[in-house]
């Protein structure tokens, strides 16, 4: 063999080689998920999941929320910061972020490198919508420092936030059980299992009203619970969470299908499977009934899995000595009622047991001085508005400012009397509505905003907060984009950072 042939046999070995390890990487790249992506905008239903992880928290989290958001049919994929550059961001209508904070608000090492060129960068991304998880440690001065930076950075690059910052001091199970509520809802799955079930209390059913008689919408009912005295401590702001029941005939139709005796024991201590279904996600398609049959009554139980929690914005104070709530009824599209409303608004009878645990919401309390306060929501967003102006008339703060919306005046207006008599007591200084159906043209929170315009900024030159409660599908963003352009970009920074702008959407 000439000395030519031997080196182009080696040249030929070398490039197979290098063939081998690229086809080795990019194959473990798509094992993993954290290959590049392409950069051909995806279509509003793909959603990416980026994470930035030191300690390999983060990236567990991140690639927990791309298979629950996989299970319930969304388009998902999965990269590091350290795999993404500007135009992946221009890539995507929708990222979810899992940011983990190092040392005093430091960013991880898989993130410096986005965090010192693509977040110095003058990008404008109008048309990404995006959340947080901010996982931290609140024994730092700088908690969850490089994901409130992060959020900064993308409000600033005009993105939308979806909901507001999740907060994770220690990988709580209750921040993220309503990160995983949100994941719920943007992938429109009501049935998406908890990673970790809530532990309830026992709370007590005390009463429960339809508020909107002959409403267009859904009913909506205002509930009151009760408890031990121990256990009803709460601030404004604060969430119950609500282990749902399913309803005695959704139970007894199983039992009929199947067929089983729902008197059968299923544990050590007796507990008939009738009982033990009541909290069990029942099936409804014939997939999932096909892997129920021919199994025996315990196997069942432990097969099927857990009703999700719930959550509702509480809509009193510790002071009313009573929980209450404001529930609209939800239905699926076979007309069943949903699995939290259902249970609240309809199965549940006046002095029965409710699982409920107060999830505290930090996010969402009070501002801590006398400052004046903007309450915007629409619908049952009321609730934890409604708990806020309480516990600043308890306080003597009475600079405060409500904007509501709902479809009509005449059905819709939970809680009138009592916001009236505030507003004619000087508690409530401004009341301002929104009855989208009352007249020809519709009109919504989003449009009374832009109305009060010069009021609202002259409030928040004097120190105003501006709290919003409600949809997060419709009105929210709609708010968020006219505060923007009332206020300014630098200022709805400011408060942002100074939490002065808070929101608790659903």
């Amino acid at each position: 063999m000439t000395h030519t042939s031997k080196a182009l046999g080696i040249i030929f070995l070398y490039l197979l080689f290098c063939t081998w390890i690229f086809w080795r990487h990019q194959k473990k790249n798509m094992a993993s998920g954290t290959g590049q992506t392409d950069n051909r905008l995806r279509d509003h239903n793909s959603l990416l999941v980026a994470y930035a992880s030191q300690t390999g928290h983060a990236e567990a989290l991140a690639r927990k929320t791309a298979e629950s958001l996989k299970s319930a049919g969304v388009d998902t994929e999965i990269l590091p910061l350290s795999a993404m550059e500007a135009a992946t961001l221009q890539t995507f209508n929708r990222i979810l972020f899992v940011a983990s904070t190092t040392g005093e608000g430091d960013a991880p090492n898989n993130a410096a490198d986005f965090q010192q060129s693509v977040m110095q960068s003058d990008i404008k991304l109008p048309h990404l919508q995006y959340g947080i998880l901010a996982l931290g440690d609140s024994g730092y001065s700088f908690f969850c420092g490089f994901g409130h930076a992060l959020d900064a950075w993308l409000q600033h690059a005009h993105a939308m936030p979806l909901f507001d910052l999740i907060e994770v001091d220690h990988l709580d199970d209750g921040a993220l059980r309503h990160w995983q509520y949100q994941l719920g809802l943007l992938a429109h799955n009501t049935e998406m299992p908890d990673w970790e079930a809530p532990a309830y209390q026992p709370w007590s059913l005390t009463a429960r009203i339809l508020v909107n008689p002959g409403s267009a919408g859904a009913p909506v009912f205002h509930l009151t619970l009760s408890a031990q005295p121990s256990v009803m401590q709460w601030q404004a702001g604060d969430i119950a969470e609500v282990g749902p029941r399913n309803s005695p005939q959704a139970v007894a139709q199983f039992l009929a299908t199947l067929p089983l005796d729902g008197n059968v024991p299923v544990n050590g201590e007796g507990l008939p499977l009738k009982e033990a279904l009541l909290d069990k996600l029942l099936p409804h398609d014939e997939a999932d009934w096909k892997m129920l049959s021919g199994l025996d009554a315990a196997t069942i139980v432990q097969t099927l899995k857990r009703l999700p929690h719930r959550e509702y914005s509480i809509a009193s104070i510790p002071q009313d000595q009573q929980l209450e709530l404001l529930v609209r009824q939800t239905h699926y599209p076979d007309g069943r009622l949903g699995i939290g409303s259902g249970w609240l608004t309809s199965y549940a009878d006046i002095g029965n047991e409710v699982a409920l645990r107060i999830r505290e919401n930090s996010a969402f309390h009070a501002p801590a001085t006398d400052m004046p306060l903007i309450l915007i929501g629409n619908g049952t967003g009321i609730a934890g508005l409604r708990a806020h102006l309480k516990a600043r008339i308890a306080q003597g703060h009475h600079r405060n400012m409500l904007i509501f919306g709902e479809r009509n005046a005449a059905h819709d207006f939970y809680f009138q009397e009592e916001l009236r008599q505030w507003q004619a007591q000087g508690v409530l200084t401004t009341l301002v509505t929104a009855f989208s159906r009352d007249q020809a043209e519709r009109v919504y929170v989003q449009d009374k905003v832009k109305s009060l315009a010069g009021e609202i900024r002259q409030w928040v030159q004097q120190g105003a907060a501006i709290y919003v409660c409600g949809s997060a599908s419709g009105m929210a963003p709609a708010v968020h984009q006219q505060l923007l352009e009332i206020l300014g970009d630098a200022t709805m920074a400011t408060l942002t950072a100074s939490a002065r702008y808070r929101r608790d959407v659903y």
